[in-house]
Parts: structure tokens; C-alpha cells; sequence
């Protein structure tokens, strides 16, 4: 794939990298990573930050997404309610049993075809399916199930799908942080960025060393150098 190309804008590369990585990989407003960048003496609107996110981040989430590796083979899925608008949406994800964001889907509904429609989603982006699929009590991922007719294991419980459950709340955060998704679109679009941002930046510190965090923080940083490189 391609260098991203950085030219005709005012400010170098590497300012316009780290504003990005800021808004995507902490719980900050596009005024907040204004604010930072004004204390480093650079004078940057917050309209600016605005424009380099929508321009760049989806191109750096897809080779973000193209640098990790295979997920695990054991997958769950839950929706959240989300307020898109004034309307009432479901936020459909997917993550494996170590808490990668496999995928995920804003839809109106919260019924068995919405259901078979992110399960079809995760099938054609992944390529393969899971050994055991965990859900909530929800009828619709029942039926989904039977309509492709998987063969791995079906697993269904509240408290069994509590990975998913405990995923939600870096989405609740940054919700909370932009006051709500303003459309179903711009919420897609940002929230599969944020994922691909989570995916490489989550080290599950409290299951490592110090040390092996340094190396896997390292690690993850050269992902993301790699993903903005300039052409």
C-alpha cells in the first residue's frame, strides 16, 4: 500500500500524526488536542484536527487493521443502545475472547436480521468462522445462527458473554465525551477508526510485567509509525 501523502499541508508530518493519534487513542475532544497542541506552542484549530481525522484516519485504521494478526477463534457478540440524533440505534459488536474488536455495525433494529447481518459481515471480513460463538439470551442470534448454519458451538448467558459486556465502556466514554454520535454514519465511521486505535494500543497491562508492557508498547507504536508513514 501507498505512503500517505502529507503535501500541500501547513504543518509537517509528524504534528499532523500526533494530533490524530491524540483524538483516537485517548478520550479527548477535538477543543481538548487543541488545547494540548496550543501548550506545546503550536497554534492549531480545532477545526483543523477535525479535518485531519476525517481525512486520514480511515486509511491509517485500515492498515492498522491489515498489521494485526489473526484473531482467536472464539468470538462474542452483544448490542448497546445508543442515542444517534434523538433516535434510539443499536451498536452491534463483535470481539474475541481476549477483547479485540473484531467488528462492528450501527443499525436501527435489534432483531434477528440486523443479527445475521453483522454475523455475515464478520464471516466476509475474517474468512473463517469461530469454534464457539457466546451470546446473550437474545432470540435474534439464534435464529442468525441457524440461518448460515454454523457447526461451532453456540454458548448463551449473560454472565458467559461478559467480554463483550466490559468492551462497551471504552464506546460509553467516548459517547459521553462527544455528546452523542450526531448520525448513524459519522458514528460508524469513527467508531471502526477508534477500534482499529484500541486493537493496537491495548496491552491488557494488568495481565503483564512492566517489562513485557515497554516491549509490547514499543511494539505497538512502530504499528502505528508504519501505518502514518509519509510519502
Amino acid at each position: 500500500m501507498a505512503p500517505l501523502c502529507y503535501r500541500r499541508h501547513r504543518f509537517p508530518p509528524d504534528i499532523v500524526q500526533h494530533a490524530i493519534w491524540l483524538y483516537l487513542r485517548f478520550t479527548l475532544s477535538y477543543r481538548d488536542v487543541e488545547e494540548l497542541l496550543a501548550a506545546r506552542g503550536l497554534d492549531i484549530s480545532y477545526e483543523t484536527v477535525r479535518r485531519w481525522v476525517l481525512k486520514f484516519g480511515p486509511a491509517i485504521a485500515r492498515r492498522l487493521r491489515q498489521r494485526r494478526p489473526r484473531p482467536s477463534d472464539r468470538w462474542h457478540l452483544d448490542e448497546m443502545v445508543v442515542r444517534i440524533a434523538g433516535k434510539r440505534m443499536y451498536l452491534w459488536r463483535a470481539v474475541d475472547h481476549e477483547g479485540e474488536v473484531l467488528d462492528l455495525l450501527v443499525q436501527r433494529r435489534r432483531d434477528s436480521r440486523a443479527a445475521l447481518r453483522l454475523m455475515r459481515k464478520l464471516l466476509r471480513k475474517h474468512g473463517f468462522a469461530p469454534k464457539l460463538l457466546v451470546t446473550d439470551k437474545l432470540r435474534s442470534y439464534a435464529a442468525a445462527f441457524r440461518r448460515l448454519r454454523l457447526t461451532c458451538r453456540h454458548e448463551q448467558g449473560l454472565r458467559k458473554n461478559n467480554r463483550a459486556e466490559n468492551s462497551h465502556q471504552a464506546v460509553r466514554r467516548r459517547e459521553r465525551k462527544q455528546q452523542r454520535f450526531k448520525s448513524a454514519r459519522s458514528a460508524q465511521r469513527f467508531l471502526s477508526m477508534h477500534a482499529a486505535v484500541h486493537n493496537t494500543f491495548n496491552l491488557q497491562r494488568h495481565l503483564i510485567s512492566r517489562s513485557t508492557m515497554r516491549i509490547f508498547r514499543a511494539e505497538a507504536t512502530a504499528q502505528w509509525q508504519d501505518a502514518v508513514a509519509a510519502a
